[in-house]
């Protein structure tokens, strides 16, 4: 009975954790528990239960920045967060990873704050053979719960080789909270011996994924509703501690 019970509570945690894209533009709000989806749209993949959007963000054809606020609802004190993109108009295959990294939030209960990476690449492979300017995508993103649960999000975009087309990327949009951890950053193409699980990594082929983005601290904006939802931090004072051993895989806060 007692495991009965604490694997109730555990599912009713679960349940309750989402995550919003920020940048690019949110699909659209799938925070919604309903008769549809009784344990919250986000638990449907690709893209918790949100059919493509006319509103899409021009995005850099080699790659350009994912934010995201992970702490709505409860049980996201930590989780692993994939990123990922599906080519076309309405994909249905995200199998082209650009990132994955562990989270460790301040609470398990809701919590405000927001992740930013200023510049995720495309893999080259898919750039230079299989895009073009003009042509549409969609960005995933995938919050895995402790307890083994996956909410999905998706960002519809359109690649453009014109920066002039791409919204800039600046402190009011790409920012990281003091109190989100994120560590064990990894870029796809590592080879499996090239990894380190901490800054004191190997020093060569040193880079810093979360560089590029100056934010003075200032009060955070909740992304669907515009509430005051905590402080963010420079992402050059995130990024000390993530370090890249043999270029890919890059270690923890």
């Amino acid at each position: 009975m007692l495991f009965i019970l604490t694997t109730l509570l555990q599912l009713t945690h679960v349940a309750q954790a989402h995550v919003v894209i920020s940048y690019p533009a949110w699909r659209g709000n799938n925070l919604v528990t309903n008769e549809t989806f009784p344990f919250g749209m986000q638990w449907m993949y690709p893209c918790g239960g949100i059919s493509p959007t006319t509103n899409r963000t021009y995005w850099p054809i080699s790659g350009g920045a994912v934010a995201l606020q992970p702490g709505w609802f409860t049980g996201h004190e930590t989780a692993l967060i994939y990123i990922n993109i599906g080519i076309g108009e309405n994909p249905v295959n995200y199998s082209f990873p650009l990132t994955q990294f562990y989270i460790n939030g301040p609470s398990n209960n809701p919590y405000p704050g927001t992740v930013c990476i200023p510049k995720l690449d495309v893999p080259g492979t898919v750039w230079s053979t299989q895009i073009k300017s003009g042509d549409r995508a969609s960005v995933q993103v995938v919050e895995a719960a402790r307890h083994g649960a996956g909410q999905f999000s998706c960002s519809d975009i359109i690649f453009t080789d014109d920066p002039a087309l791409v919204p800039e990327v600046n402190a009011t949009n790409c920012f990281n909270s003091t109190d989100i951890k994120v560590s064990n950053v990894y870029l796809p193409g590592t080879p499996p011996n090239e990894s380190c699980s901490t800054s004191t990594g190997r020093e060569s082929g040193r880079t810093n994924l979360f560089a590029g983005v100056d934010s003075p601290a200032a009060t955070e904006t909740n992304a669907v509703t515009g509430d005051g939802k905590g402080v963010r931090v420079p992402v050059m004072l995130l990024s000390l501690g993530l370090v890249v051993a043999g270029g890919r895989y890059i270690g923890g806060l």
